[in-house]
């Protein structure tokens, strides 16, 4: 039988090195597959990213899409996607995540592109913070909501 990944997390052109490497880590402990949409603010081999992943990288189910829609194709047959941005106004913890959904997050600076969210309104979350923080790390609310999907579907 083919390895199914329990996750699926998407980095919509990610720029920051350590984010992504850390990011990796996460998915490595989530038992999720990391999926990275070009272009990217780094070159895969940079020292950076694999410091922060540490050793977990060679563990990683990983792949990079050139485009969106290579990684609509990509995750056919359609996987539940559920997209995270701070101008959501539905919070992460209304879902029932079940195995297999995929969670995509956007760009450290600008996060994901309105041709991107406003099609997919209905799936758009955000992980709600005091009004002073403008918005999570990405590493960070990639945890946050891998392990609310991984809470809720009993991994591990």
């Amino acid at each position: 039988m083919k390895y199914q990944p329990k996750l699926h997390i998407v980095l919509y052109q990610p720029e920051i090195p350590p984010n992504t490497g850390a990011v990796g880590r996460t998915c490595v402990a989530l038992g999720a597959k990391l999926w990275l949409v070009r272009p990217l603010g780094f070159r895969m081999d940079e020292k950076a990213l694999r410091r922060a992943g540490l050793d977990y990288w060679q563990h990683l189910d990983w792949e990079i899409c050139d485009t969106w829609e290579h990684l609509e194709a990509s995750l056919a047959p359609r996987k539940r996607t559920f997209f995270f941005s701070r101008f959501a106004t539905r919070s992460y913890t209304t879902i029932a995540y079940k195995q297999a959904d995929c969670l995509v997050f956007g760009s450290e600076t600008t996060g994901l592109p309105k041709a991107i969210t406003e099609p997919n309104s209905e799936n758009l979350l955000r992980i709600p913070t005091e009004s002073n923080v403008r918005s999570l790390n990405l590493a960070s609310a990639v945890a946050v909501a891998g392990f609310e999907a991984a809470r809720q579907i009993h991994l591990g």
